[in-house]
C-alpha cells in the first residue's frame, strides 16, 4: 500500500495510514467509488480523519464514530443511511480481509464482488 518507503500520507493529519485496515482510500476503492486508477492520485485518509464515512461503520470491533452537522447520519433518511451502513461496513470487513490476505489476492480482486467489473 506505499507510494514510497514511508507509505501514504493522511491529507488530514498528516501521518501515515500504516495499514489498509484504516484507510479510506482503499475503503472507498473496495465498495466502487475509486477506480484503481483514481488509487495513484485520490488523495488518502485514516478512516477516523474522514467521519462522514466512518460513521457507517457498523461493526462491534470498530468504535462508533460521530458526526454533528449537516452530515450526520442521524438527519439522513432512514432506508438511505441502512443502505450506506450495509454498503460501508462490507468495505471495513473487507478492509479488514485484505490485510490478511492483501499480498496474496490481486488488486483487481479487492473491491467487493459487485464492483469488480467496473471500468480501471
Amino acid at each position: 500500500m506505499a507510494r514510497c518507503e514511508q507509505g501514504y500520507l493522511c491529507e488530514v493529519c498528516g501521518d501515515e495510514v500504516e495499514s489498509i485496515r484504516d484507510s479510506d482510500l482503499y475503503l472507498r476503492f473496495v465498495i466502487g467509488e475509486l477506480s484503481a486508477r483514481q488509487l495513484l492520485t485520490a488523495p488518502e485518509r485514516h478512516l477516523r480523519c474522514c467521519p462522514v464515512n466512518a460513521q457507517f461503520i457498523d461493526d462491534e470491533s470498530f468504535e462508533p464514530v460521530a458526526v454533528e452537522g449537516d452530515f450526520d447520519r442521524r438527519l439522513f433518511d432512514e432506508d438511505f443511511v441502512r443502505e450506506r451502513s450495509t454498503l460501508i461496513t462490507r468495505g471495513w470487513k473487507r478492509l479488514q480481509e485484505l490485510a490478511e490476505q492483501a499480498q496474496t489476492i490481486p488488486i483487481s480482486e479487492y473491491p467487493l464482488p459487485e464492483f469488480r467489473t467496473q471500468r480501471s
